[in-house]
């Protein structure tokens, strides 16, 4: 199956979904999508003990997808672009002091106690990982989704400066959570020295160089948007600056 038939199927069961979450449950759109993508997953693999051949289409789909060039490379630079869309720079900057504290403070308190979490349920289930795989699973999971946040708090009706606080929060988790991950994962292969050393520069280049790239670009975007008025000039240079 070819890419182009993986993504046809994943759209389409994505608009199946939302249809009846809207239609039927009425949950956040984010929320209902990812609940029956789960329930889809777990009745492909209920289904494969029962005898029915779905189990071995479904892995050789997902084994065809590189998730970390899809994700990494592809997507998520789509994702905090819109994300960033709906944040405006002066309710970021009143709060700016609580959206530091969550997206650094806040990122390594969660890594601890996803990871503590997740190692006391495997200890549980009699399942030999060990600790520091489990604050690397935490690392992974601590960073949040800034459009599933924003989406999730304006079907809420939240108040405005929760609504930035938050929003703000997951757009700027990502560079502490790369260094976390990167240094956890260093510990793992056994550079322990290497990886704290490494820390610093490592943020460096994820989060402040980050910044400084994307303040550069974003300008550059800026001063050719106000020098035209078409809008579909406007949409390519806004999908070349993302």
């Amino acid at each position: 199956m070819d890419l182009f038939n993986i993504f046809s199927i994943l759209i389409c069961l994505s608009a199946v979904f939302s249809f009846i979450n809207y239609r039927y449950f009425k949950m956040p759109r984010t929320i209902g999508v990812m609940l029956f993508a789960l329930i889809l997953s777990i009745g492909v693999i209920l289904a494969g003990y029962t005898g029915l051949a779905v189990r071995g289409p479904a892995a050789h789909i997902v084994s065809r997808i590189d998730f970390n060039r899809l994700l990494l490379q592809g997507m998520l630079g789509f994702l905090l672009f819109a994300g960033a869309l709906h944040v405006e720079a002066n309710e970021l900057i009143r709060n700016k002091w609580m959206i530091f504290s969550l997206s650094t403070a806040g990122v390594l308190v969660s890594t601890v106690l996803v990871g503590l979490l997740a190692w006391v349920v495997f200890k549980l289930l009699s399942l030999p990982v060990p600790l520091i795989h489990c604050l690397l699973f935490g690392a992974l999971i601590s960073p949040t989704d800034p459009v599933a946040v924003l989406g999730i708090l304006k079907e809420l009706h939240a108040p405005k400066h929760i609504e930035t606080q938050m929003a703000g929060e997951a757009l700027f988790n990502d560079g502490i959570g790369v260094v976390v991950f990167v240094v956890i994962l260093g510990l793992i292969q056994g550079g322990h020295d290497a990886s704290w050393a490494e820390a610093p520069r490592i943020f460096a280049r994820e989060a402040v160089g980050g910044v400084a790239l994307g303040l550069l670009m974003g300008w550059i975007a800026y001063e050719m948007l106000k020098r035209v008025d078409s809008y579909q000039v406007e949409v390519i240079i806004t999908l070349g600056l993302v």
